[in-house]
């Protein structure tokens, strides 16, 4: 049989990761329309969507890349708040939901990749542990400093203040952030939709960026830097422009999760939700773009279907965790199940011919 050369072989792969989100889509819009869905599970739809795109992102930096960011949560967060205060500010100038939603995700992407930037500069200097507990300073950080903004719209633009009493407003204008009491009174834009087709962009971006000429060096400096920074290769570009990529595709997911919520805190983008998008990245493999599309979308969702154990809920959540960590982890059972697969394949296969011949 002829083997399908390396390029071909990446397209099929890419070809069944776009292929396994769109008929995921399919499937849940037509329960959907069908109502067969229960409320619960079908507003987890959005933050599912915003879960994946963090996945993604986060696994371009730690799976691809080969550094360990405990702070993906703030780029998120801010991407989430600028993007809300961009569809207040917006709301008069862009009628159109959907057109003010685009405009929302586009603010908090270039926010977010802007804080990314100014981060990177002193972060990515670092390496191993060190980088890992700076960049979980720097999400700590962001979460309190938007925990002292007040900002707010009137006619006469955006405004910012340290405190209440600061933030002066003219008449008709509206306080979008409020500090600890986080952002509200804003319009529901985010739709499932919108959440898949930037699903799809994600993919579409990190795919092409990692098969191209500056992922392969981004791999080559995560495999042997000395070797590759000997050959030419800038550590600081690649690694910078790597980073950077991820937080602008999380800012966009803050602002795609923020806009289906009517109102969100800071509290929400703690260290906490940097570390469970860092699991979702674990176990569904470092590097596997597709693995972590899968673990994001199905440890979302686990919970809710576990409430019914609402005693042992989380008991229940943290075995399959650790069962998945081990077969995910354990060549004796990749291996089992490998061939377990293999010999499965060889008798439909047979089947097939013999089906063919008669």
């Amino acid at each position: 049989m002829k083997q399908l050369s390396p390029a071909r072989k990446r397209l099929l792969d890419n070809a069944l990761t776009y292929g396994i989100v769109i008929v995921a889509y399919l499937v849940l819009q037509l329960m959907s329309n069908a109502e067969l869905l229960s409320s619960t599970l079908e507003g987890q739809l959005i933050p599912i969507c915003a879960y994946v795109i963090m996945a993604v992102s986060l696994n371009l930096v730690v799976g691809i890349s080969g550094e360990l960011s405990l702070g993906h949560a703030g780029f998120m967060s801010v991407g989430a708040f600028s993007g809300v205060v961009a569809t207040v500010a917006l709301q008069q100038v862009i009628p159109m939901d959907s057109l003010r939603l685009v405009a929302a995700l586009a603010v908090g992407a270039v926010m977010a990749g802007f804080a990314g930037f100014i981060i990177g500069i002193p972060v990515l200097r670092l390496r191993g542990d060190y980088l890992a507990i700076v960049t979980l300073a720097f999400g700590e950080i962001i979460k309190n400093v938007i925990n002292c903004l007040y900002i707010g719209v009137d006619e006469n633009g955006i405004h910012f203040a340290t405190s209440q009493a600061a933030l002066v407003l003219a008449e008709g204008g509206k306080a979008v952030v409020k500090g600890p009491m986080g952002a509200s009174g804003y319009s529901k834009l985010s739709s499932f939709t919108a959440g898949f087709i930037l699903v799809l962009i994600t993919l579409a971006i990190v795919l092409n960026l990692v098969h191209s000429r500056a992922g392969r060096a981004i791999l080559a400096l995560r495999d042997n830097r000395i070797a590759a920074e000997s050959v030419g290769i800038s550590a600081t570009k690649y690694k910078m422009m790597a980073f950077v990529t991820s937080a602008v595709l999380a800012g966009a997911a803050g602002a795609l999760y923020a806009l289906s919520f009517g109102s969100i805190a800071a509290k929400k983008f703690d260290f906490n939700a940097s570390i469970l998008v860092l699991v979702f990245v674990v176990l569904g493999g470092l590097g596997n773009i597709r693995g972590s599309v899968i673990a994001a979308a199905l440890l979302v969702v686990l919970p809710e279907l576990l409430r019914e154990f609402y005693d042992y809920r989380m008991l229940v959540y943290a075995i399959i965790l650790i069962l998945v960590m081990l077969l995910t982890n354990s060549i004796g059972i990749r291996q089992f199940l490998a061939q377990r697969f293999s010999r499965v394949g060889r008798i439909l296969s047979k089947r097939a011919m013999k089906g063919v011949e008669n």
